[in-house]
């Protein structure tokens, strides 16, 4: 984990006075170099010397603390770096085999939701902080 991402965990987690510990590094570090967001088997088969009942709890305090986002599908809970800390981007989740997958936030897309969102604000006095997508369907291995 690189100093910058280290110093924006320990100010969060300060936030809510909890503190960034060993195993809590470790954690962010196994999200950090993850390619997509990590069930906790996922987690604990990289995360070395890493035990479930800790890596749960941990995660909950990170995810209190705005490290961590929890992504829910049908079949399990999956684990990512929050947004801010990673850069803009959706989900593909399979609802076959669970797997949750990162896209890119297209800027074309990005348009037209923003265009979308103001509408809504408009119409509905509602202010938006930002936005998530998830496409649900079948990835290219089980479709």
């Amino acid at each position: 984990m690189g100093p910058e991402l280290r110093d924006e965990v320990a100010a969060r987690l300060r936030r809510v006075q909890q503190r960034l510990t060993p195993k809590r590094a470790a954690i962010v570090e196994v999200l950090a170099q993850a390619p997509r967001p990590l069930a906790l088997p996922e987690i604990l088969e990289v995360g070395d010397g890493l035990v479930q009942s800790s890596v749960y709890r941990n995660l909950v305090v990170l995810e209190q603390a705005g490290v961590v986002h929890r992504i829910v599908t049908a079949e399990s809970a999956r684990f990512e770096l929050a947004e801010e800390l990673t850069g803009h981007h959706h989900h593909l989740i399979c609802t076959a085999c669970g797997t949750v997958e990162d896209v890119p936030a297209a800027s074309g897309l990005e348009a037209s939701i923003a265009d979308a969102v103001a509408q809504v604000e408009g119409e509905t006095g509602f202010r938006t902080s930002t936005h998530r997508i998830d496409l649900v369907g079948l990835c290219r291995r089980c479709a």
